[in-house]
């Protein structure tokens, strides 16, 4: 993965249309990267905001759908939050971790350490209903659909990321994190090999997928940008099928939750 002259290159694909339950995901992005007169090459990765995944998905909930059962009232209160939203959390975790006003720690069913299960009301058009957006049932899985149909209609042998916000127990800050990954690393073990002077690392484990998330992120922008997909080039990585569930730090070995 050693490059004297490695340089990363980030198109933020602009024009991109409001997603809707069923649009197709490949020729929105297809067509994004021909407006500005770019193709897919191999070894590109495309960053997929989970927004659009998961409103191509169907995972906006109206809230005026939920019942809030006896439990979501009543940590609802602590939370500061509606408790229809609460019982969409607690249908979408595993544990409860901790809870304060404005914020619920869970584990999802995913495995996810996150606030509010992850589920957003942002970027939601709430014009005529209360919508709560949830993560994909399975975004790995939806990482590769998403590449299979990529490589399929444009010959590339290309990788997928899906990125999310997510904050840390130990900074201050959300950062994009990769929460799905086909056709490339999730995690990269560097144990066994040598430093700059030839001694062996022991514990180095590269978040190979968070690394490139936290990169695009950064030219898709948070708030009303508008760019949610983004093409990543120049990224030296072995091809694998590797996941996002790599990254997932085993219940064991968790010190903060």
């Amino acid at each position: 993965m050693t490059d004297d002259n490695a340089t990363l290159i980030l198109h933020a694909l602009s024009g991109v249309p409001m997603v809707r339950q069923g649009d197709d995901l490949a020729e929105i992005i297809l067509l994004a990267l021909d407006r500005v007169g770019l193709r897919l090459d191999d070894g590109d990765i495309i960053a997929v905001a989970q927004k659009i995944v998961s409103k191509a998905e169907g995972r906006l909930i109206d809230l005026d759908t939920v019942t809030a059962s006896p439990r979501a009232q009543e940590l609802a209160v602590d939370a500061d939050k509606d408790p229809r939203l609460m019982e969409l959390i607690l249908a979408e975790s595993q544990d409860v971790l901790r809870i304060r006003k404005g914020a619920i720690i869970v584990r999802h069913n995913l495995g996810l350490v996150l606030a509010n299960a992850g589920i957003d009301q942002s970027n939601v058009d709430h014009s005529d209903k209360t919508l709560a957006l949830l993560l994909p049932l399975d975004p790995d899985a939806s990482a590769q659909r998403l590449r299979e149909v990529l490589r399929a209609r444009s010959g590339a042998d290309v990788a997928v990321v899906i990125i999310d916000s997510l904050g840390r127990a130990w900074r201050t800050g959300t950062m994009g994190t990769a929460i799905g990954v086909a056709g490339m690393p999730g995690m990269i073990d560097l144990r066994g090999l040598p430093d700059l002077h030839g001694r062996k690392l022991e514990t180095s484990e590269l978040g190979f997928a968070d690394e490139v998330a936290a990169a695009a992120s950064l030219v898709m922008g948070q708030a009303d940008e508008g760019r949610p997909v983004v093409l990543v080039r120049g990224v030296g990585y072995n091809r694998r099928e590797g996941t996002a569930a790599e990254l997932i730090r085993p219940k064991h070995m968790d010190l903060f939750s």
